[in-house]
Parts: C-alpha cells; structure tokens; sequence
C-alpha cells in the first residue's frame, strides 16, 4: 500500500521560499510547522503498520494534522499576500 505525503513542502511545492522563510522568521509559524510534521510522521507511522492504534486515535490525529495545515497554509497566503505588491 503506498502511503500518500502530506508534508507541507509537497502540497504547497509553489511557497517552498516563503515555508522557509517563515521557519526561520516566524516562531509561531515554526512551532505550528514542527507539530504537523509530527502528526504527520504519526499518521504514517500508524498507517504504515509500523505501530497499531485505535480507528479513533488515528482520526483524531488526521484531524490535527489537517487543523494545522490550515493554520500554516493561513499563514503562507498572508505572507504571500502581503509581499505581492
């Protein structure tokens, strides 16, 4: 079974600059980075039969990945945005 990527640089491939810029200025946006890339490690990690876990606890944990890859995708689009003019 091929596990699908979620990492932020592979669905957002066209912001790889601001992604970075933004770990490297922005602590929020840092921290909130380095949690989905952990619930995302998690996922996969449970996904790819590594570790078993209940149906409810990897949903919940698709749920945070996915709360965070709005937040930060929020973020890059602001930052985008705003340097745009």
């Amino acid at each position: 079974m091929s596990l699908e990527k979620h990492d932020l640089i592979h669905e957002m491939p066209g912001s790889k600059e601001t992604i970075h810029h933004l770990k490297t200025s922005n602590s929020h946006f840092a921290k909130l980075f380095d949690e989905y890339h952990d619930a995302d490690h998690a996922v996969h990690h449970f996904e790819g039969g590594a570790e078993n876990t209940s149906d409810e606890h990897l949903e919940n944990l698709k749920k945070q990945r996915l709360n965070l890859k709005d937040q930060l995708a929020g973020m890059i689009r602001h930052y985008e945005s705003s340097t745009a003019e």
